[in-house]
């Protein structure tokens, strides 16, 4: 697992786990010099009543919500099909060799198989969280925890709190968002209450209930630490950040508020050893009933589409379409013949709104439109060099094979500096371009702005660029900054450079 990088809490315990106990001594500072302390906490710091600064007794929530969280346990039968001839050696749960490589997530060794070649089928065992949302037995859970990557034949069982087992099967799984729902054959259990992650505040206690490796109905408790957390590749949930305790087997499990109602699933940790370090990430739970939703309704989850590539925008390139900060998120390309080509908005517009509701960066189009149906009309207010415009899109439906992400921005500190030569028709055909001049050479400023050679001029501030002149006209005619549309191996960004 790549260090600093947020993982999936249900994976396997990294080998570097290890028991340490560690011995800190504390000394506690007074937080005010002699004589502000009166001063900076009165009354009015408060509000209008008086709160002891005690922590919450979690007893009575724990036993209320306790009933309503499941343990979900995975069986996946992999076929061997890699190491024709071999077979791990025959470790039983029981035996200390199988704990040993179970709990330290160690592969099982391999050794040659006398019963022919491909071996006996590999078994994995993983285990998971979930909760009740309906009482005939429906359970919500991560997409993660039920899935399997190699499409083995998988088999679910879910341990009611009060120790019944069911066998369960999937309803629908959405990777996008890390959501499923599995369903039991039972009746009249007891369900969760739903509440509103939006007025879920930063610094409120939740607690989270779960099965971390395997330790069924373990509770713990944080508090929020951030909302509307966004990570890398995962542009349809804004996270929940908190600082609840988080391993391996929680995975899919509900983060409560104080009232006992769920506002997300605990579904990631930040992690460098495995286990948890203060960092948890839950997806929110207004964003999990609607994909719920539709996946017990079709099976599937259908996403709206627009049509465009999308990139973030930072001081300078804000600056250089004439924004007062960045905000919105801007068009970097346009596909042919898709809602947002025949609705008419292009390369270089910031789209702003949509449905009157802000687009405050990047990150929240790809949500705001994937939570829409194909074949819903939205309306998008965007900014076209300068002007603000509202057009009325009618949305395809997005193929789940493919991603409209932020472009990734390079380093934009830099001044002009440029070499570049005309494209030969060829060269245009085989680019899949119209006009343009290939940058030859970046030096200087130029290339610390990002630009690099074999990057395709396109257009300079909205203005389309035809030839080498072209360009030079057009950097001439601009201020202390420009922003470039190039094309880089069939991708479109802008890139803001500064003279």
């Amino acid at each position: 697992m790549k260090e600093k990088e947020p993982h999936r809490s249900g994976a396997n315990v990294s080998r570097r786990l290890a028991a340490l106990s560690l011995t800190a001594a504390v000394t506690l500072l007074p937080l005010f010099a002699p004589g502000e302390a009166t001063a900076a906490l009165t009354p009015a710091f408060f509000g209008s009543d008086t709160r002891q600064a005690t922590l919450p007794d979690f007893a009575d929530l724990a036993e209320a919500v306790k009933p309503t969280v499941v343990n979900i346990s995975v069986k996946t039968t992999v076929e061997r099909t890699g190491f024709p001839g071999a077979m791990p050696f025959p470790f039983e749960e029981g035996d200390p060799f199988y704990e040993f490589f179970r709990r330290f997530g160690i592969p099982m060794p391999i050794i040659p198989n006398p019963h022919g070649p491909g071996g006996a089928p590999e078994v994995r065992r993983g285990v998971g969280s979930g909760f009740v949302i309906s009482s005939d037995g429906y359970i919500l859970t991560n997409a993660h925890v039920v899935s399997d990557e190699e499409g083995g034949k998988t088999e679910l069982t879910v341990r009611l709190a009060d120790g019944r087992e069911f066998p369960a099967k999937v309803v629908g799984v959405d990777k996008r968002t890390d959501v499923a729902v599995v369903k039991i054959d039972a009746q009249n259990l007891p369900t969760v209450r739903f509440g509103d992650p939006q007025k879920a505040r930063v610094g409120e206690w939740v607690i989270a209930v779960g099965a971390p490796f395997g330790l069924d109905q373990t509770v713990t408790a944080g508090i929020i630490s951030a909302k509307s957390r966004r990570l890398p590749d995962e542009t349809y949930v804004p996270f929940l950040q908190t600082d609840v305790a988080i391993n391996p087997g929680n995975s899919g499990g509900p983060l409560f508020n104080l009232k006992g109602e769920v506002i997300g699933i605990n579904s990631m940790i930040y992690s460098r050893s495995g286990g948890y370090m203060g960092i948890s990430f839950a997806i929110p739970i207004d964003v999990a009933l609607k994909v719920k939703d539709q996946l017990i309704q079709y099976g599937r989850v259908q996403r709206g589409k627009l049509g465009v590539v999308i990139q973030g925008l930072d001081e300078e390139l804000a600056q250089s379409f004439g924004l007062d900060k960045p905000r919105g998120a801007l068009v970097a390309q346009v596909e042919p013949e898709s809602p947002a080509a025949r609705a008419g908005i292009e390369v270089g517009d910031i789209i702003v709104s949509v449905d009157g509701t802000e687009v405050k960066d990047s990150g929240d189009l790809p949500r705001m439109i994937g939570e829409r149906r194909p074949g819903e009309k939205v309306t998008i207010g965007l900014l076209h060099q300068g002007k603000r415009l509202e057009k009325t899109v009618t949305l395809a439906e997005l193929d789940e094979g493919a991603a409209t992400k932020p472009g990734k921005m390079p380093s934009n500190d830099a001044d002009f500096g440029l070499s570049v030569r005309p494209l030969s028709p060829q060269e245009q055909r085989n680019r899949g371009v119209e006009g343009g001049v290939m940058v030859t050479a970046a030096t200087g400023p130029a290339a610390q702005a990002g630009i690099q050679p074999g990057d395709i001029i396109l257009a300079v501030n909205q203005k389309r660029i035809e030839t080498v002149a072209d360009l030079k006209a057009a950097l001439a005619r601009t201020g202390k900054r420009a922003a470039l549309l190039i094309d880089r191996d069939g991708t479109r960004l802008f890139i803001a450079v500064k003279r």
